[in-house]
């Protein structure tokens, strides 16, 4: 590790993170993240602005309870008023009532900001700088001095950009941080900025401020870190005004496993992954599954060259180990799968298969022609394993759908709308038919409470079996209504969820199909030794 001046992480996700488009959360909400953060060892959490809205003043007055075992709790504000002196601004006051240890103030790099928008003169502004950081720091505060878009600034005066600078240090601040606010800067061109900076501002530490409206947060943050600074701000999975902030979950393993720096959250890189979903189930926003280093893709091989060539070699394929972040390596099924990819992918499922075997060529035909009909594997792991278990193993059904029928009825006066759904269904060693109805709001619940009723006597785990998803693509466009209808559905019980997948011009034989797959694969799963006929067509 680099040790000589380790890298501090301090995490705006609580403030800055929720002024992204989506992002919300409650002081409960910030109090319970803050604690994980501070788990994860993240050295500063800028909680919110106090006195901008109730809910921020509602965490800084809990946050004061908290016990923390690392981390700083840092209430966020700006600078004093032109023409008001420190002491006398209440906007400061409101912050040292926060009783936060860390205060982090923004003030204006950019003239046109100075003159258009505070408009003030330039010695004013650094005045309103020195001034709000010295009152802050004698009144026993860290400070973290923000400078506004500094970049900006620099660009149009250099001169007085590190003025400002000057004027927060002569204040006391702990940190200057130069913020590339409208996320316009080019790599190498802040890099060179930045060793300026550092060499100009030494002994005061300096830290990086990026957005990735350019889609460089990230590297821009790095480089950042290349040029001497030593402090990063971002927000956990990108979350910001805008397009995002730099994303400290991508940022982080570049620092520790590229480059080699140390901070305190290294040590936690292998629950990266876990803790980045954490964040957005907090924030009720899906996870996105391309996200570097702990996306559900970050590791996952399709091509069937790929996942061959990353089974015998796996850094040919993949940057880092993926348990470094808590990642797995996931091997994808498609028509492009060859006989190494299906066998792989059977490992991970526990059934072991000879890649080159006579069964395998006729499975990866059999394979190929439903892809080709619109089922969708990749995305389905529960129905391929089926697949697997019926080509390799013989799997049979319980059970044999003898048929089935949904009506649905749209009730105007009452704005109700009734699915009813008839199922028939023989079991095996019964010799009568078994008849059940049921009825839902649709007509694919119904279906699938009626089936599971059907199966409750012989099979009552199918009770646990709960629907959670249901996703509709339609295939083939420009077909009309004659289109093939794709079905992925997510179901689950008390351990864990599955998605399961069909595919057919008429979209309930296609939700049955995937209805079906989700038995099996619960009957599978709690190790029942099927028998009998099969049930029904399709991808059998």
């Amino acid at each position: 590790m680099n040790t000589a001046d380790s890298v501090f992480i301090y995490d705006t996700t609580l403030r800055d993170g929720t002024q992204g488009e989506g992002v919300s959360f409650s002081a409960a909400d910030k109090i319970l993240l803050a604690e994980k953060m501070d788990a994860f060892g993240i050295d500063y959490i800028e909680g919110g602005w106090p006195g901008s809205n109730p809910r921020d003043m509602e965490f800084f007055a809990k946050a004061q309870n908290l016990k923390l075992k690392h981390a700083r709790i840092a209430a966020f504000g700006s600078t004093c008023r032109a023409k008001v002196k420190a002491a006398e601004d209440p906007q400061l006051q409101t912050l040292l009532e926060a009783k936060t240890p860390v205060v982090t103030i923004f003030g204006k790099t950019w003239l046109l900001h100075v003159t258009e928008v505070l408009r003030t003169t330039a010695e004013e502004n650094l005045r309103m700088i020195e001034d709000s950081v010295r009152f802050l720091k004698d009144a026993g505060r860290e400070v973290i001095y923000d400078a506004e878009h500094f970049f900006d600034g620099y660009k149009d005066n250099p001169e007085y950009a590190i003025q400002t600078l000057r004027a927060a240090a002569a204040g006391g601040a702990s940190w200057v941080v130069l913020c590339d606010t409208n996320g316009g800067s080019m790599v190498q061109w802040l890099q060179d900025v930045v060793k300026k900076v550092t060499q100009t501002m030494a002994p005061v530490r300096v830290g990086m401020h990026c957005h990735n409206d350019c889609g460089l947060g990230v590297a821009l943050s790095v480089a950042g870190v290349e040029a001497g600074a030593r402090m990063v701000q971002g927000t956990m999975n990108g979350y910001g005004e805008r397009v995002g902030n730099a994303d400290l979950v991508a940022i982080m393993p570049n620092l520790s496993l590229k480059l080699g720096f140390d901070f305190n959250a290294a040590k936690n890189m292998d629950h990266l992954r876990e803790f980045s979903l954490e964040v957005d189930r907090f924030a009720n926003l899906p996870s996105n599954s391309k996200a570097p280093f702990v996306g559900e893709s970050a590791f996952a091989h399709k091509g069937g060259v790929h996942a061959n060539a990353a089974q015998k070699v796996a850094h040919s394929y993949e940057h880092i180990e993926p348990g470094k972040v808590g990642n797995r390596q996931r091997i994808l099924l498609s028509d492009m799968s060859g006989g190494s990819s299906v066998a792989m992918k059977a490992a991970e499922m526990g059934i072991d298969i000879d890649p080159k075997s006579n069964e395998m060529r006729t499975f990866l035909a059999r394979l190929k022609e439903l892809e080709n009909k619109g089922y969708e594997y990749e995305n389905a792991d529960a129905s391929f394993l089926v697949l697997l278990s019926r080509h390799f193993q013989g799997y049979k059904d319980n059970f044999r759908l003898v048929s089935y029928r949904t009506i649905s009825e749209v009730v105007r006066d009452k704005n109700e709308n009734i699915s009813e759904a008839v199922v028939k269904i023989r079991v095996d060693g019964e010799s009568e038919i078994r008849m059940t109805v049921a009825e839902s709001t649709g007509p694919v619940g119904a279906l699938d409470h009626a089936m599971r009723q059907a199966f409750g006597l012989q099979f009552p785990e199918l009770r646990a079996v709960e629907l959670y998803d249901y996703k509709v693509r339609i295939l083939q466009t420009g077909q009309g209504t004659d289109s093939i209808v794709q079905v992925l559905m997510q179901s689950g019980d008390e351990d864990s969820t599955w998605w399961t997948c069909g595919a057919d011009p008429n979209i309930i034989e296609a939700s049955w199909q995937a209805l079906r797959d989700s038995y099996r694969y619960k009957l599978l799963k709690n190790k029942h030794t099927p028998s009998g006929s099969l049930a029904g067509e399709g991808a059998d």
